[in-house]
């Protein structure tokens, strides 16, 4: 009945746009706070307020959002058709910059329903309603740290979207369990899970409002936290979307007032704003430590109003507690994104033992000094935990724990011809022989599930194989803790069988990707779940299929003992791509040097697919960096001169372009003697470096920092280790300090007030909620490396504590988890 009077009163009241106006202009004549920065956003000691100025609404990561003491607590601020939106669900597009109106200091952006780029289309296509609308979201500052926002739609939606579309406004979940929320005279908690009881939302099943009324308090007991929402034109709902997705966020939300064109939606936000807040000075250290030799730069990040640069403090730890060893001065280094830095030089301390490092009177995590720092703990994760419960096809192990039953035996049915989600699309059948729906044989064995979803993409299986394969050439690497047996199917975690881990892992990759060459004489795409109801699945991989065979011809849910009729088998996508055959092949050729030995016929099949792919490849590629990279290791695999010829002919385009063939030119350079193609090669790297030196001064941890989307830590793991590789074929103009700094920069030494090591389990504080297999658990992978701190524009680095965070949190194969491994292995001998 609250509802209904307000509603009814709201409809009615032609004075509504005076009353409105006149509580603007009351409040203009005071001073508002906050005032619109260089940046594009509104700025107030201790509160940011950003208008759209992200483009991630998938991710949480745009619309009206709110910065408060340094911490993003609420985002994605506009008009949803529902109540609580998910990864998949209809998001709109905007029309271009926001607009600024300085008269009103006003700042305001236009959008519009459906979004064309992604209605039934694209990465991940989304099925939008036949509902076409355009509207306007205004965002003013008010009296004090208030600020007003309001929806306007440029016609009114109609009637039978009424009550449908809302303004929604996202407040982050972790930071507010079990803080208090108040809204008129109602009270609660936030809970730690989503409870009950649940309803039907215009066809949308959400836990009920925990709280329906015209203002809502959140976290009151919190000075740094708390935060006004007052409705001007309707009422709040306070909404768990987590009882919708898990991957939700708690939701405030009002529906549009129908009929409404102007303040369809109006809102006052107040956060508390502590005038005298300033962001704490942050030491940032390697979470593991350091070789005495080693540069050690400490960096501290401080406010961005905090140029003082105070003494660090180093302590020891000693039998009777920390003992203060030395000071050293810091010095300042400049502003970056939104802080002031000053760093320190600690390369003279080479003494082994345990450290801390303290900064006015706040003391850092322990870290080492030693010569073996990096010998044990920290690479091994990665091959004893993160590979092997990764493994598809297994069932996997540890003692008394269970990772995974053994999963897909029913693998796999050709993939339906269109687009899929995730990025795949079957073109025209490219198979004489199949075609789509036919079952294809040899791939219910090996490979490792791609990330934090299942899927299996060549290229993630194919970069974890070379980089593996690579560690072996490079390292000796030869380490054994994990049983591994194909027959059975089985893999048991820190039970050794005598046998390289880092070899059958290899092996287990190529029993996949060898399996799909020999049965579709191509290497495939990718394999993924065909409907959307497995692939979101959180939980044992074991139980997204019955694993067994699917038989049309029987009916849904009867079975045999090995066909059923469950639709649930994974799809195989094929593709004609001439470059990532040729990536494919040159890691085939890598892979084919390390098994020669232990697995003379696997390695032979692997030599033969690289060749044959090479072959039907070379002259339809595009890509200069694929053609050296496959050129150079089968050059090194065969060592056929005509191989050499082909790169030494290639001279122009690899100096021209060395940043893009260098890393992977490096390993065939003792093949080559031609002396002018040394000259020109070497030429071109000595500038390049000088360049990539230039550029890690941008930033003060010594390596190019610039993130998309997701973190930066994999693209910065990937740097570290082309880096390795220019200094093994070009030690003279390659310093190791790039390569060094990323490994630093992975392991704690990066930006923002998290300074846990990307690498779970590894350090003295690590990224032990992630975005994996087990993230419903709020639990982690040891060893998988996460992509780490994003970027929320314009420059608030962030990693947040919570699972579902795809773009921060989430490990990958192919790279995310070998390239680091690769660069600690360096580390640990010193190359």
């Amino acid at each position: 009945m609250k509802r209904i009077r307000t509603t009814h009163l709201l409809a009615g009241a032609a004075t509504l746009p005076l009353i409105l106006g006149a509580l603007i202009a009351g409040t203009a004549a005071a001073e508002p706070a906050l005032k619109l920065n260089d940046k594009g956003y509104f700025e107030a000691p201790g509160l940011n307020v950003t208008v759209f100025a992200d483009i991630y609404p998938d991710g949480h990561q745009t619309g009206v959002t709110v910065i408060q003491h340094g911490v993003r607590v609420a985002a994605n601020g506009d008009l949803r058709l529902e109540p609580s939106p998910g990864q998949w669900s209809p998001m709109p597009a905007g029309d271009g910059p926001n607009a600024v109106d300085k008269a009103t200091n006003t700042v305001s952006q236009t959008l519009h329903y459906p979004d064309d780029s992604k209605n039934r289309k694209g990465f991940n296509p989304i099925e939008y309603p036949d509902l076409n609308f355009s509207y306007h979201v205004r965002v003013t500052p008010l009296d004090g740290d208030a600020f007003q926002v309001s929806v306007d739609l440029d016609k009114p939606l109609p009637k039978d979207w009424e009550g449908k579309v809302g303004f929604n406004f996202e407040l982050f979940p972790t930071d507010l369990f079990g803080k208090t929320w108040l809204m008129d005279g109602a009270s609660g908690i936030f809970p730690r899970q989503a409870n009950g009881p649940v309803k039907d939302d215009h066809g949308q099943i959400i836990t009920a409002p925990m709280a329906e009324g015209k203002v809502l308090t959140v976290a009151p007991e919190s000075d740094l936290q708390r935060m006004k929402i007052e409705s001007r034109t309707g009422e709040l709902e306070l909404i768990d979307g987590r009882g919708t997705f898990n991957n939700a966020w708690y939701v405030v939300r009002e529906t549009t007032r129908p009929g409404a064109t102007r303040d369809a939606v109006t809102w006052v936000i107040t956060p508390n704003v502590d005038p005298n807040w300033r962001y704490a000075p942050v030491v940032q250290v390697s979470q593991v430590g350091y070789r005495p030799e080693q540069q050690k730069t400490i960096i501290v990040e401080q406010d961005v109003r905090d140029t003082q640069a105070d003494p660090l403090v180093l302590y020891r730890m000693t039998a009777d507690g920390k003992q203060e060893v030395k000071r050293f001065a810091t010095k300042p280094w400049g502003h970056f994104l939104r802080y002031n830095y000053v760093t320190a030089d600690l390369t003279s301390v080479t003494e082994p033992g345990m450290y801390a490092l303290g900064y006015r009177g706040q003391v850092s995590h322990v870290f080492r000094i030693g010569s073996d720092v990096y010998d044990r703990d920290v690479w091994q994760p990665t091959l004893e935990y993160f590979l092997p419960v990764q493994m598809c096809h297994m069932l996997v192990k540890e003692k008394y724990r269970t990772w995974h039953g053994l999963d897909h035996q029913d693998d796999v049915r050709l993939a339906q011809v269109g687009d899929h989600f995730d990025g795949y699309d079957q073109g025209p059948d490219l198979l004489v022989k199949q075609k789509p729906g036919d079952h294809i044989a040899g791939l219910n064995s090996g490979g490792w599930h791609d990330a934090g979803d299942y899927d299996l993409r060549v290229e993630s299986q194919m970069g974890t194989v070379w980089l593996l394969a690579k560690m072996v050439e490079e390292f000796g690497l030869n380490y054994d803790a994990t049983t591994i047996d194909e027959t059975k199917k089985e893999a048991d975690i820190h039970q050794p069988d005598g046998k390289n881990d880092a070899v059958q892992q290899i092996e287990h990759g190529l029993l996949s990707v060898l399996g799909g060459y020999k049965a579709l004489g191509r290497t495939y795409r990718g394999i993924i779940e065909p409907h959307l109801e497995q692939y979101t699945l959180l939980g044992d991989i074991s139980t997204q299929t019955d694993n067994l065979n699917y038989d049309p011809s029987l009916k849904p849910g009867e079975k045999t003992a090995t066909t059923s009729g469950l639709d649930d088998d994974r799809w195989v996508f094929t593709e004609d791509n001439p470059d990532r055959e040729l990536e494919t092949a040159a890691e085939l050729a890598t892979a084919s040097r390390v098994l020669k030995a232990s697995n003379p016929s696997m390695s032979a099949d692997a030599l033969a697919a690289a060749q044959d792919l090479y072959s039907h490849a070379y002259d339809r590629a595009k890509s200069l960096h694929f053609k050296v990279f496959a050129t150079s290791e089968l050059a090194q695999t065969t060592k056929d001169p005509a191989l050499v010829k082909r790169l030494v002919g290639m001279k122009a385009d690899i100096a021209a372009h060395i940043d893009q063939t260098g890393a992977v030119l490096a390993s065939a350079m003792p093949l080559i003697t031609d002396a002018g193609f040394r000259k020109d090669v070497a030429a071109a790297v000595k500038v390049y470096q000088a360049k990539l030196s230039d550029e890690a001064t941008k930033t003060p941890y010594g390596v190019p920092y610039k993130p998309y989307i997701w973190g930066a830590g994999w693209d910065i793991q990937k740097f570290g280790v082309d880096q390795y590789f220019f200094r093994k074929a070009w030690p003279e103009a390659t310093p190791v300090t790039l390569q060094m700094e990323a490994l630093n920069f992975v392991l704690g030494v990066h930006p923002g007030q998290n300074t846990e090591s990307f690498a779970s389990g590894v350090g003295a504080v690590s990224s032990t909620v992630a975005y994996g297999a087990n993230r419903a658990d709020w639990s982690y992978i040891p060893g998988g490396v996460i992509s780490g701190t994003a970027l929320i524009r314009p420059d608030l680095p962030e990693l947040k504590v919570w699972p579902y965070f795809w773009q921060q949190r989430e490990y990958v194969m192919g790279g995310g988890e070998t390239n680091y491994m690769f660069l600690v292995l360096a580390a640990a001998q010193g190359k």
